[in-house]
């Protein structure tokens, strides 16, 4: 019970910190100098910048060294003949998870529901990731070195949908509730990342994510055809 109950822990400071977050920027925007300073989303056009190039240059590569790190230490631990396609296929899972809201962020103009999806998702992928974890220390030994990926692997999702919302802050409030905005609907960027650095990322996403992780479940796959585990863990 005790990792559930830290996630709703979690759950519970993150939503008093945006409480008390949004109450301190609306007072601060209700000063003149404030008002002049802010743009559209309530930054100034130098903290937007440094905060969108945290995310690009930053973030997401720590993500993506993080996630070859993962499929390495699965490896080294001999996956497929301990938890097999079945420990694979939730990491699949959890990979699903997170590019829906990333191909969002890269591709789409965030407003209320996409950043909704975005918080859904953590916490869906928290889930998953606890549900992988908890099956694989049944059948394979899981590191020091691959629990502090995890760490990783749990917390760069967090940092990255942190600065989102601060990039989109009239957005999130508009999803709290705390301001009336037009709806967008779903449609491109008007400011788009660039098409070099779109397709770098994606690139990077096919190298060191989906392809590692897909030559792991065909691995799993060819040591014991069609089992989802291997006998010993059965």
């Amino acid at each position: 019970m005790r990792p559930y109950f830290l996630v709703t822990l979690s759950a519970a400071a993150l939503s008093v910190g945006a409480g008390l977050i949004a109450r301190q920027r609306g007072a601060s925007a209700s000063t003149p100098c404030a008002a002049a300073l802010t743009s559209s989303e309530g930054f100034d056009e130098t903290a937007r910048t440094v905060t969108r190039r945290a995310l690009q240059y930053f973030v997401v590569p720590i993500w993506l060294g993080a996630g070859v790190s993962d499929w390495w230490c699965h490896k080294a631990s001999g996956i497929d003949e301990t938890t097999g396609l079945k420990e694979s296929a939730i990491h699949l899972l959890m990979m699903l998870e997170a590019g829906a809201p990333i191909l969002a962020a890269l591709l789409i103009e965030v407003d209320p529901f996409i950043l909704s999806l975005m918080i859904a998702v953590f916490f869906l992928h928290e889930a998953t990731a606890m549900w992988d974890v908890s099956y694989a220390v049944t059948a394979r030994n899981v590191s020091p070195l691959e629990q502090h990926v995890h760490s990783f692997l749990e917390m760069v999702p967090l940092l990255g949908l942190t600065l989102i919302s601060l990039l989109h802050w009239r957005q999130l409030e508009a999803l709290f509730g705390l301001r009336l905005e037009p709806p967008r609907g779903l449609t491109l960027k008007k400011k788009p990342l660039g098409a070099a650095y779109v397709g770098v990322s994606l690139g990077g996403m096919l190298l060191l994510e989906l392809l590692p992780y897909f030559e792991e479940a065909v691995r799993d796959w060819r040591a014991h055809p069609g089992r989802l585990q291997p006998p010993a863990a059965a």
